[in-house]
């Protein structure tokens, strides 16, 4: 379990470490291992939502313990107070990682010396376990169909997030638009969509364990924690009883536990979020507010112009970007976790059958079909002049399918699938300074820029066409839309920020935007303030 800071010395605080040992112990049981945990140190250490995954019964999948890398996966709710209490405990990810690693390597240790002690105690066996079966009549997904069924949700939802993002970046560019920032709109709704998977508890419950949805564990834990089960009770029995805090987040983490290993959560976390959401574009937006380069829209009379400004009016306008997208990003991402509070009650859950039986299964060939498809239509795209979108007039000149979506989705999947990755490996480095997320941030910003240089500067070896003309120009504006978008992720950003200290959060925050804008403005401002910025072949 995740461990926090106190602000007062309370009673009975401590709860067992791993949410599956507190649902495999009888009430009574539970209580005694409360009090004895307020007299004795803790020996144990915290344990990967991975490892929980396979060591308690009802596992569905054979989950990598790499998988607790993911941040979307090990930070902590970001509403770790729902029911407003005047004393909670507040849970960091850098605790869980430093956790995590000690346990891990407490494991390796173990298993170097033959595992000869046991976790509970020193020099005891551990019995042999049987196998654990997953819901009643279904097998247990092994460890390599686990992977299958993440990447195909990954590949799914970047693509569905893709055409989110740049759906919605269309819909928000007009004139007079309020806030000149497009993709301000889907950095908002991935935030705001990344609080509610993070924070709900009722879409992805184990539904096939009770008639109400609720596992009895946690049954357990809400009616002792409610408030009218502690003013219920007389002194005596109150004083035996265990905090009802400590049983609320053991509820908590009971149910955490099961939803970030199932296959889906990870698509709709890192796919669909991360995709949705794009830091590159945040920070291009940055440079060309530093820059007076922001594209103007043409009204209806085609009149457009750019008012040139100072260097002070430059930077307020950097300023002013870098503010409103960080304080509607965290805003958003708190308002989806309040969301989630609010429709709990309402919120229908998904059945364990659904997702086992149906939903994994069908991933696999629709995510394959949609990425074969895309390939399919950018080669023969339904505008060409003998497709079922022309009118008999069209020319190749004319085709926009290809730029406007159909690139980006094509190199969507790649984007998505390298970040998953690149958090796996990266992320458990430092536990207080996200490595994996940070990387993929600035190595996703520097190929947007260097894309944008191409496509908006004339190609000598090409003719002098900008941007190498049509499809070089289409290919450009789909390496920067499907591939960079899907590999930077404002979501998971914005909730690191959200789960570390204030210092290590500042710290990560002016080191990701500060170095990601300072290889922007090398990049694009070495074009921009030398030859300028052309208009590209394939602009709508």
């Amino acid at each position: 379990m995740l461990r926090g800071e106190n602000n007062a010395p309370r009673e009975n605080q401590d709860i067992p470490e791993s949410p599956h040992e507190l649902a495999s112990i009888t009430p009574t049981a539970r209580d005694d291992e409360v009090r004895t945990h307020q007299a004795e140190p803790r020996r144990r250490k915290q344990k990967g939502v991975a490892s929980q995954n396979n060591d308690s019964d009802g596992a569905l999948y054979d989950v990598p313990e790499v998988l607790a890398n993911l941040n979307e996966v090990g930070a902590p709710s970001p509403d770790e107070n729902p029911h407003e209490q005047l004393q909670y405990r507040r849970s960091f990810l850098e605790t869980t990682r430093s956790q995590q690693k000690e346990y891990q390597r407490d494991q390796r240790h173990r298993r170097l010396s033959g595992g000869g002690a046991g976790e509970g105690g020193e020099g005891q066996e551990r019995p042999a376990e049987e196998p654990k079966e997953a819901v009643p009549g279904h097998e247990r997904a092994s460890r390599a169909a686990t992977e299958i069924y993440i990447l195909s949700y990954l590949i799914l939802f970047s693509i569905l997030g893709t055409l989110a993002r740049v759906g919605l970046d269309a819909l928000t560019r007009y004139p007079g638009a309020p806030v000149g920032i497009s993709v301000l709109w889907a950095n908002f709704g991935g935030s705001l969509l990344m609080g509610y998977f993070s924070e709900d508890r009722r879409l992805f419950m184990d539904s096939d364990k009770s008639q109400n949805g609720t596992k009895p564990e946690e049954e357990r834990c809400e009616n002792a924690s409610s408030p009218e089960t502690g003013r219920g009770g007389s002194g005596g029995a109150a004083a035996n009883e265990p905090d009802p805090e400590a049983l609320r987040i053991a509820a908590r983490k009971v149910h955490l536990t099961f939803k970030k290993t199932i296959p889906l959560y990870i698509g709709l976390t890192t796919g669909f979020c991360g995709s949705f959401t794009s830091f590159s574009s945040f920070i291009r937006d940055d440079f060309l507010a530093l820059s007076n380069s922001s594209p103007t829209i043409i009204s209806a009379s085609g009149s457009s112009s750019v008012i040139p400004r100072n260097g002070g009016f430059s930077f307020m306008a950097l300023l002013a970007v870098n503010i409103l997208t960080l304080c509607v990003c965290i805003s958003a991402l708190k308002f989806g976790a309040h969301l989630a509070i609010a429709l709990h009650y309402i919120t229908p859950s998904i059945p364990v059958r659904l997702i086992r039986r149906i939903f994994d299964r069908m991933t696999v060939v629709v995510a394959l079909g949609a990425w074969l498809g895309a390939v399919f239509m950018a080669i023969w795209p339904p505008d060409r002049p003998s497709g079922s979108a022309a009118n008999g007039q069209t020319t190749w000149a004319q085709e926009t399918w290809r730029g406007r979506v159909l690139f980006s989705v094509i190199f969507a999947p790649l984007g998505c699938m390298a970040r998953f990755y690149a958090s796996l490996k990266l992320n458990g480095l430092k536990p207080s300074f996200p490595v994996g997320t940070f990387v993929v941030n600035i190595f996703g910003t520097i190929i947007l820029g260097m894309a944008w240089d191409l496509q908006h500067a004339p190609l000598g070896s090409l003719g002098g066409r900008i941007g190498g003309g049509l499809i070089g120009c289409q290919v450009l504006q789909g390496v920067m839309d499907g591939f960079c978008g899907c590999l930077t992720t404002v979501s998971t950003w914005v909730l690191e920020l959200t789960s570390l200290r204030r210092r290590h959060a500042y710290t990560y925050s002016v080191a990701s935007v500060g170095v990601a804008l300072a290889f922007m403005t090398i990049i694009m401002g070495s074009l921009r303030w030398t030859r300028g910025f052309a208009d590209p072949v394939c602009s709508s």
